[in-house]
C-alpha cells in the first residue's frame, strides 16, 4: 500500500510539473505585459507547482494548525490551476481551429487575438475560482425529489428520507460546517436520514471532534450510514467504531426492518463498491444485504455510496437506491468524465426496475470549488406510483 501511494505521488508530481510547464509556455509569452510582469507570472506558476503537493502532504503531518493552513493554500492553488489549465487547453483548441479555418477559407489571421486571449485565461480562471469558492463554502441547499413507488401503501405516501453524502470533513471542512448541515437536516423533520459515505478525509485522531455534530441528527426512523471509498483511505474500522459511538447505525452489507406508519420498511446498506480491495471481508454485496428481509415489504431502500452498485442491486427487488460519490463533477469539466466510471452523474434515474438517486454531495472534495454542480441536502419523498419521477416544487434556499 505504501509503495502504491509513493508511485501515485511521483506520477502526480510529474504530471503536475508538466501541466505547469505547458501553461507557462502557452500563456506567458503571449501576455500583453512587460518582462517584469511575465517574470512574476513565472514565479506564480512555480509557487503553484510547489504548493499543491505540499498542501496534499501536509494533511498527513498531523502538525496542527499549520498543516490545515498549508492544506488550505495548496487546495486553493489546485482549484485555481485546474481552471487555468482547462482554459489554456480550450484557448489552444480555439487557436488551432482558427488557424485551420484561415487556411481553408482565407479569413484574416487571428494572431492579433493571441495577447487578449492569453490575458483572459488567468482572469477567467481567477473569477471562476472565486465564484466556485463561494458556492462550495455556503450551506448546501435543500433539494426536494418525489420518487414514485409501485404498490406503495397509502400510509407510506409522503414518507420522507433526508440524504446527505460526501461531506469530506477534513482540512477545510470542520465542525461548524457540519453543524450547519445537521441543523438544516433536522429542520426538515424527515422520517429517516441516510448518510451515503465519504463523510471524512483523515484519521479518527485528527477529525473525531469535527464529526461529533453528526450525533445530533434526529429522525423517528433513525440515522443510517454506509461507508464510502474515503472511509477506507482513512481507516474504515476505526471510523465505523466512531460512527457507531456517535449513535449512527452503520450498515455493512446488512439491513434493518423498520415499522413506519404501521408498515414494514427495509433499509439496507452495502460497503463501498471498492471496499474488497482494502478488506476482502467487506466486499460490497447487495444480495447479502437483503438476505432475510421480508419479501412483502412495500419499500426496500438500498444505501450504496457508488451509483455503479445499481447493476448488481437492480435484479434483487430493491425499490430505490441512494448514492453519492460523483459530486456531480464538482466543477468543470470533470462532470464529463464521471460517466467513464459511473452509470449516472447526478439526479434521479432508472436502472431496469430500480430507481437510483445520485446526490451531488453535501460538501466537496479537494479544492473548495463548485461550479455548475451545487451541493445538496436531498429530501426524498416517496409517492404512490406508477409514473416517472418528477421534482417537487423548488424549496426556498436553506441558508446562504
Amino acid at each position: 500500500m505504501a509503495l502504491r501511494k509513493s508511485a501515485f505521488f511521483i506520477r502526480f508530481l510529474t504530471l503536475g510539473a508538466l501541466a505547469h510547464v505547458y501553461v507557462g509556455l502557452r500563456i506567458i509569452p503571449d501576455l500583453p505585459v512587460g518582462p517584469a510582469a511575465k517574470g512574476a507570472a513565472i514565479l506564480v506558476l512555480i509557487a503553484s507547482c510547489i504548493l499543491i503537493p505540499l498542501g496534499m502532504l501536509s494533511r498527513s503531518s498531523g502538525r496542527q494548525p499549520w498543516a490545515d493552513r498549508l492544506a488550505w493554500i495548496g487546495l486553493l492553488a489546485m482549484g485555481f490551476f485546474s481552471s487555468l489549465f482547462v482554459l489554456t487547453v480550450l484557448r489552444d483548441v480555439v487557436l488551432v481551429l482558427g488557424g485551420l479555418l484561415r487556411l481553408a477559407s482565407g479569413v484574416p489571421d487571428m494572431a492579433r487575438l493571441r495577447p487578449a486571449s492569453a490575458a483572459a485565461v488567468p482572469l477567467l480562471a481567477l473569477a471562476g475560482s472565486v465564484w466556485g469558492f463561494c458556492n462550495a463554502r455556503r450551506l448546501a441547499r435543500i433539494k426536494r425529489i418525489d420518487v414514485p413507488i409501485d404498490g406503495l401503501p397509502p400510509q407510506l405516501d409522503g414518507l420522507s428520507i433526508a440524504q446527505i453524502s460526501d461531506i469530506h470533513v477534513g482540512p477545510t471542512i470542520k465542525a461548524p460546517y457540519v453543524q450547519a448541515i445537521v441543523d438544516a437536516v433536522n429542520a426538515q423533520h424527515p422520517d429517516l436520514i441516510a448518510i451515503t459515505g465519504d463523510v471524512i478525509d483523515g484519521s479518527v485522531a485528527q477529525l473525531a471532534p469535527h464529526t461529533r455534530p453528526l450525533a445530533g441528527l434526529r429522525a423517528p426512523g433513525g440515522v443510517y450510514l454506509v461507508t464510502g471509498n474515503h472511509e477506507y483511505y482513512s481507516g474504515a474500522a476505526a471510523w465505523i467504531d466512531e460512527f457507531q459511538r456517535l449513535g449512527l447505525t452503520v450498515l455493512l452489507n446488512e439491513h434493518v426492518v423498520l415499522r413506519l406508519r404501521d408498515q414494514p420498511v427495509v433499509v439496507a446498506g452495502v460497503t463501498d463498491f471498492g471496499a474488497g480491495a482494502f478488506d476482502p471481508g467487506q466486499r460490497s454485496d447487495p444480495a447479502r444485504a437483503l438476505q432475510g428481509a421480508p419479501a412483502n415489504a412495500p419499500v426496500k431502500l438500498l444505501l450504496a455510496h457508488q451509483p455503479r452498485s445499481a447493476a448488481a442491486a437492480a435484479p434483487l427487488g430493491y425499490s430505490l437506491q441512494l448514492s453519492g460519490h460523483t459530486h456531480g463533477g464538482q466543477f468543470f469539466p470533470w462532470g464529463f468524465f464521471v460517466r467513464l466510471q459511473q452509470p449516472f452523474t447526478a439526479g434521479l434515474h432508472r436502472q431496469d426496475g430500480l430507481w437510483v438517486y445520485t446526490s451531488r454531495g453535501t460538501g466537496y472534495w479537494g479544492p473548495p470549488m463548485r461550479l455548475a454542480a451545487p451541493s445538496e441536502i436531498t429530501l426524498i419523498r416517496l409517492v404512490r406510483g406508477p409514473g416517472p419521477g418528477r421534482p417537487a416544487p423548488a424549496a426556498p434556499p436553506a441558508g446562504a
